[in-house]
C-alpha cells in the first residue's frame, strides 16, 4: 500500500519543503524597506499610478476578454485532433469542419452585434 501512496506522498514533502525553503530564503536574504510612504502606494508595473481606484471599466472590455477566453479554448480542441488527424481519416475532418462551421457562425454573430466595436 506503501508503493502506491509513495509518489503523492513524495510530491507533498518535496513541494512543501521547496515552498518553505524559498520564503525563508526571501525573507532572511531579501531586500527590506523601511520607507512607508513606499509601502502605502499600489503597485502597477513600475509605473506611479494616475487616477482614482474607483474608476469603472465599460462592459465591452468586460465582454471582448469573455470573447477571447471562449474562442481560445475553442481552439485548444484543435490541438488533440490534429495530433490524431491521420487515424480519424475522412470522419475526423468533416467533424472539425463542423466544429470550425459552429465557431465561424458565433464570430459572425459577435461581429454583427457590435460587440467588438470599441465606439
Amino acid at each position: 500500500m506503501f508503493d502506491i501512496y509513495f509518489p503523492i506522498v513524495f510530491l507533498l514533502v518535496v513541494s512543501t519543503a521547496a515552498g518553505g525553503g524559498l520564503f525563508l530564503v526571501s525573507r532572511y536574504v531579501g531586500r527590506k524597506s523601511t520607507d512607508s510612504r513606499d509601502m502605502d502606494i499600489p503597485y502597477e508595473c513600475g509605473v506611479d499610478p494616475v487616477g482614482g481606484t474607483k474608476e469603472r471599466f465599460p462592459v465591452k472590455f468586460y465582454l471582448v476578454a469573455i470573447l477571447f477566453i471562449v474562442f481560445d479554448i475553442e481552439v485548444v480542441f484543435m490541438y488533440p485532433w490534429a495530433v490524431v488527424y491521420d487515424k480519424l481519416a475522412l470522419f475526423g475532418f468533416v467533424e472539425m469542419l463542423v466544429f470550425i462551421g459552429i465557431l465561424l457562425i458565433g464570430y459572425i454573430y459577435i461581429l454583427r452585434r457590435g460587440a467588438l466595436k470599441w465606439d
